[in-house]
């Protein structure tokens, strides 16, 4: 082959190898996007810290836990018959109490109105201090805490469960690792124990479940919160907080520049630069670059990189910062509860000023109050009565065998109240109609039970010629010591 007929062949052949060679960093470049899709947990071993802020989360903690688990065996005398738990949702007779409020099915709109207020409330906390709900009072934040809390007291601290992790699996690891997770799965248990308890009689459930009589959906119920709280606040942790609630990325649109949130004071603590024993750091800021704030969150997040999706305003990171600029003789607040307007106030030497009375926090907080005050009203001037009337509708008349026209009602009296009442019954507008009611009622002493629907069948009857049209209206009268109540309704005859 002469050698024009060589460079040829080699001219025809450079296309397809790289096309080939292409193809090969193609396939390269997309083996390492699938590879970074998914990035394997680190785990996160929170340090302990002290301050101002741990106290508050203890005592958060200490509330919030104690009001779950005691609130079902609080007692309250509501008369005989009636449950004597506090707070008791009684689904088989389809009702909630909560203390002296009786809330019947009805009367859900309460319980909207109650979510509403929550909602709201929490628009208006977040627009004012950030996510204080998710760093102290979120039940994901509360049990992660306390199983932490178990984990330091079996394995030790940060750098001690550290050691744990790396040593082979030996005696003395596999008993701390075996305590520590059956302590989780205790307080697994009883969280899923007593939430089956605002659903039935605390002390008597816990007799049945003791002794293997309880409902099965109970021993269901149990079994699911004891998995998901073990499995939720040991294994996940952040991993809820930062994918499964939707509440990280909704929030965002309740904060401003004059919202208080945990911040890095930038200004002050650079240049970073470390701080041995006995120098001076010349040149440097604040921040020694110690990273204690670092190994105290719980989200593993450093909040010097600014505001971030995954923090959840627990403040740890300020009570460690504090620590260390106590111990090298820095003043204190280098991470602090600040604004980004402050930031930026105070990085151009203009003072700081703390804005609670915004607009959007004027609006939250006049919504806030008109729910508030419309369930309250609501509530203020609610009866203890309720009276429904049903037409019958086939058939809509009868004609007896006297010629005088009859129609059928079904009438239902609800006596929220604990006591019985007596009632007597009447009707009006037409004259010379007689009423009588099914069964062995009487019409002049109706007899309600207490927290209970009475249902009746009524029936009225005029004689032949009275009716001057298809269809009249007239007026069922429910009367008790006084006490009226009307119910409008139709009597219908032959055109």
């Amino acid at each position: 082959m002469s050698p024009l007929e060589t460079l040829v062949e080699q001219a025809k052949a450079a296309p397809a190898a790289r096309a080939r060679v292409e193809s090969v960093e193609v396939e390269a470049v997309n083996a390492k996007a699938k590879r970074q899709l998914y990035a394997k947990r680190e785990k996160i071993y929170p340090k302990l810290v002290h301050g101002r802020f741990r106290r508050i989360k203890w005592l958060a903690l200490i509330v919030t836990l104690a009001i779950y688990y005691l609130t079902p065996w609080i007692r309250w005398d509501r008369g005989a018959g009636q449950p004597d738990q506090a707070v008791l949702l009684d689904l088989p007779n389809r009702r909630f109490y909560f203390f002296f409020i009786e809330i019947w099915p009805q009367e859900i709109y309460y319980l909207t109105g109650l979510l509403i207020l929550a909602a709201i409330g929490l628009f208006l906390v977040t627009s004012i201090a950030g996510r204080v709900w998710c760093g102290y009072t979120c039940p994901q934040t509360v049990w992660t805490d306390l199983f932490i809390a178990v984990e330091r007291l079996v394995e030790g601290d940060r750098a001690e469960r550290i050691r744990l992790d790396k040593k082979p699996w030996r005696a003395g690891k596999l008993a701390r690792k075996t305590t520590k997770h059956a302590l989780w799965l205790l307080i697994g248990a009883a969280t899923g124990g007593a939430w089956v308890f605002y659903f039935a009689d605390a002390p008597t459930l816990a007799a049945d479940l003791l002794a293997f009589q309880a409902p099965t959906v109970a021993y269901v119920f149990i079994g699911l919160l004891t998995f998901t709280t073990y499995w939720l606040g040991g294994h996940m942790r952040e991993q809820v907080c930062t994918y499964m609630c939707p509440w990280p990325r909704i929030q965002g649109a309740m904060l401003d520049e004059e919202s208080m949130v945990v911040t890095y004071r930038d200004f002050r603590g650079e240049p970073r630069g470390p701080l041995r024993k006995g120098e001076i750091a010349a040149g440097y800021g604040d921040c020694i670059d110690c990273k204690q704030c670092v190994v105290a969150c719980p989200m593993g997040i450093d909040i010097r990189d600014g505001q971030q999706l995954e923090c959840i305003t627990c403040a740890l990171c300020i009570d460690a910062c504090d620590d260390v600029m106590a111990k090298i003789g820095k003043p204190k607040g280098l991470i602090a509860y600040d604004t980004i307007g402050n930031l930026e106030r105070r990085a151009h030497g203009q003072p700081a000023r703390l804005r609670l009375l915004r607009p959007r926090t004027l609006l939250y907080a006049a919504v806030l109050l008109l729910v508030a005050g419309i369930m309250a009203f609501s509530f203020g001037t609610r009866s203890e009565l309720e009276i429904n009337l049903i037409n019958d509708r086939n058939p809509l008349f009868v004609t007896l065998s006297d010629g005088s026209t009859r129609n059928g009602y079904t009438l239902k009296i609800l006596n929220m109240s604990n006591e019985p009442r007596h009632f007597s019954l009447s009707v009006a507008g037409l004259p010379q109609a007689t009423l009588t009611l099914g069964g062995k009622a009487e019409a002049s002493d109706i007899a309600v039970p207490p927290d209970q629907v009475l249902t009746l069948r009524l029936f009225v009857a005029v004689p032949p010629g009275a009716l001057k049209a298809p269809a009249t209206e007239i007026v069922f009268v429910l009367e008790r010591d006084g006490q009226s109540w009307r119910h409008a309704s139709v009597f219908r005859g032959p055109e």
